[in-house]
């Protein structure tokens, strides 16, 4: 069921997107050559109760952890540990909160010392690749034109999509109806409404679109190898188009 968010909703969903990008800027200065995944967690977590709040993916459906890092290959729901980060490394830094009742959920992607120019162009697509899915978060759009409009920049760089995860409608639950697909699918999907706040996170590959959970359950890697980015934001539709909840000031 999809549910439409009363301006007061979307304030504190505002107050919780604004926590959000409050760690993830944290941890983007953290983010250097010879920090472990472990740590980054424990970063993410203690800024979180400093404001607050509560980190959302912990314990959710059994995750283990504050923060999911996904490191060169892996694309998303990587598990925080002992990996330490080297140069050339990207890791994507995928972090959500609980606040007063509301979600917020955002992601990035970043370069750990210098990284290859074909890697930088892949996180440079990928993020570019999320603002123009926002671009099409306006009333009377449909949710096939955020899809599309990801899609058609992703490949247009020869770069390939991954379609068994998406983005998601957020507020009293981390994951709420529609599911925000990447790529364009059957029909035109929904119709944009104001009040509808929605994830958004284009995860794109830089090989094939083909993709397998480790045996650990949740850590999602690319099958050929090759490294994927990813970029999310939670966005409430407007009437005067979209806002973003989880931008830095």
């Amino acid at each position: 069921m999809i549910t439409l968010k009363s301006k007061r909703e979307i304030e504190i969903m505002r107050e919780a997107g604004r926590i959000v990008a409050a760690v993830l800027e944290e941890l983007r200065q953290h983010c250097k050559v010879g920090i472990c995944t472990k740590e980054l967690d424990r970063v993410a977590e203690e800024r979180t109760l400093r404001e607050g709040a509560e980190p959302a993916f912990k314990g959710y459906r059994g995750y283990p952890r504050a923060l999911c890092t996904s490191i060169n290959h892996q694309v998303v729901h990587g598990i925080p540990g002992e990996t330490v980060l080297k140069e050339g490394d990207i890791v994507g830094l995928d972090f959500g909160v609980l606040h007063k009742g509301y979600f917020g959920d955002a992601a990035i992607t970043v370069a750990i010392g210098r990284i290859a120019p074909e890697t930088m162009k892949l996180l440079q697509v990928t993020e570019e690749c999320l603002y123009l899915g926002i671009e099409k978060t306006v009333p009377e759009n449909h949710l096939s034109d955020v899809s599309r409009a990801i899609q058609v920049h992703a490949e247009a760089h020869g770069f390939s999509l991954v379609k068994e995860f998406g983005g998601h409608g957020i507020g009293r639950h981390m994951h709420e109806d529609p599911m925000v697909l990447n790529y364009v699918s059957n029909g035109r999907g929904i119709k944009l409404r104001p009040g509808l706040v929605l994830a958004i996170e284009p995860m794109v590959n830089m090989g094939t679109d083909q993709v397998q959970i480790l045996s650990d359950g949740w850590t999602v890697v690319t099958l050929d190898g090759k490294p994927s980015a990813h970029f999310e934001h939670t966005v409430a539709i407007t009437e005067n188009g979209p806002e973003i909840l989880t931008k830095s000031a």
